[in-house]
């Protein structure tokens, strides 16, 4: 089912969602089925599976020359798709990247995804690696997000990328995109941002997922600027609870989000990461409290790879 169907079928009760990371090369599923299993008893109508692309090191070699190796630290996104789809009976969601891809690349991947009966996807630019200083794209691939919302949408009207075929099937993908509520890090202002983000819709995605943010006042006013913009598509929060001191310096500097100081001075107060993970529970309820009184269609959250904090939320919220 699509997740725009799943929003209607709710009938305005918020939903609950998750992200999830494929694991580690080297592991195997099992141990994103431990992850996922503690959350099923809040019915989540579709997970998340993340993408990740391939990264560029370098190895000496016994002669001192340096050897460029391609490796992938967390493949198996469509592999794991089809296995939760097949082990819970929910919709999966498999991001897909312009970066790493090629435009065939990508029309195979979702000819793969189709011919899974995986009906939904999250098209995303996708960040640069770290041998880059700026996103770079495939010689033969998709520069930015909105071009590979269109890839989707093309296929979706029987339009493949050779236009020889004759008597071609069409997919039926709904397509997420990202929104940022602070703008993403490379855009000059917010309302350029939402520039840019209204041309993703128009051409064709059906809902966006929020970045990350602490503070709900920059949520609200992003849906307002949206609509403002004429953009009607449902526009689902995603949260991320704070578990590590760390974090502090990670997601601002990362994700470029702002932390709000009474969150930072708790955290800052914690004696140890368990009191802080207790924190980042307690915060996140909080923010989720306000944003189902609000009447938000679904409440996202980004496990990133571990489920008993946002099992605890859930718990309280749904």
């Amino acid at each position: 089912m699509k997740i725009t169907e799943h929003i209607k079928k709710a009938n305005g009760n918020t939903q609950f969602s998750f992200e999830i990371l494929p694991p580690l090369k080297g592991q195997n599923i099992q141990s994103i089925f431990d992850n996922i299993n503690p959350l099923m008893e809040f019915n989540p109508p579709f997970i998340d599976v993340t993408y990740h692309r391939e990264e560029y090191v370098y190895k000496e070699l016994d002669n001192g020359l340096l050897k460029k190796q391609v490796v992938k630290k967390r493949p198996g996104t469509v592999g794991i798709c089809a296995g939760i789809q097949n082990k819970y009976q929910v919709d999966a969601v498999p991001h897909i990247l312009c970066g790493g891809f090629t435009k065939e690349d990508t029309e195979n991947l979702l000819i793969d995804l189709d011919f899974l009966g995986i009906d939904n996807v999250v098209a995303l630019r996708g960040d640069a690696v770290k041998s880059e200083t700026y996103f770079t794209s495939e010689k033969e691939g998709h520069q930015f997000a909105s071009e590979l919302v269109q890839q989707i949408t093309d296929l979706n009207n029987g339009n493949y990328l050779d236009d020889e075929l004759q008597n071609t099937s069409k997919t039926n993908f709904c397509i997420g995109v990202a929104g940022y509520p602070e703008k993403h890090m490379e855009a000059p202002s917010l309302e350029s941002d939402i520039h840019f983000l209204k041309k993703k819709i128009k051409n064709g995605a059906d809902y966006i997922i929020t970045q990350m943010f602490f503070d709900n006042q920059k949520y609200f006013e992003f849906v307002d600027k949206c609509r403002t913009a004429g953009i009607t598509v449902p526009i689902i929060p995603g949260l991320k609870p704070i578990s590590t001191k760390k974090q502090l310096n990670i997601i601002p500097h990362r994700f470029k989000v702002d932390l709000p100081d009474e969150l930072v001075m708790e955290v800052v107060k914690c004696n140890d990461n368990k009191a802080v993970r207790q924190v980042g529970i307690e915060w996140a309820i909080k923010q989720s409290k306000e944003l189902i009184a609000k009447g938000v269609p679904l409440l996202h959250y980004y496990s990133m790879g571990k489920s008993t904090n946002i099992e605890a939320i859930a718990k309280v919220i749904f």
